[in-house]
């Protein structure tokens, strides 16, 4: 049996998985291939915000976020409200996506990721978003801002 990491990159906005990636390792390479799963511009992303997990502190991290233009933003030092929406997004994905599963290959794993973003972000209704999916939200937004 072999581990694998995801990562996901969740837009605090209205809590949509804007980027994803999964692989054997918990590495910056994870991180960048999440980045380049955002189908919108990453110049429309403002704030970069993660806790103090070497993969996210790096070289490669910071020149991407400095040729988009995003602020970078740190979790203070044990301070896990600083995260809490990233880790209440965790706790579903263990839960709905990976509690009891047994991907029989790395490709079976990102597969069944890609399936499971596109139902969140479309179909699970999330009670902070007034029991709509994240996408719902954002359409909303958007007709009230027009």
């Amino acid at each position: 049996m072999n581990w694998n990491y995801i990562c996901v990159l969740v837009d605090l906005f209205n809590r949509e998985i804007i980027g994803y990636s999964s692989g054997r390792h918990k590495t910056v390479r994870l991180v960048a291939q999440a980045f380049s799963t955002v189908k919108a511009s990453l110049t429309n992303i403002q704030i970069f915000h993660t806790d103090r997990g070497n993969e996210f502190k790096n070289q490669l991290i910071d020149d991407a976020l400095q040729a988009f233009g995003i602020q970078r933003s740190l979790s203070m030092k044990g301070c896990p409200y600083d995260n809490a929406v990233a880790e209440a997004t965790f706790k579903i994905i263990k839960t709905e996506f990976v509690h009891g599963q047994t991907f029989e290959s790395l490709a079976s794993l990102r597969l069944q990721l890609a399936d499971y973003v596109n139902w969140f972000n479309n179909c699970r209704m999330h009670s902070s978003l007034g029991y709509l999916t994240p996408c719902q939200f954002k359409l909303n937004s958007l007709k009230k801002v027009v």
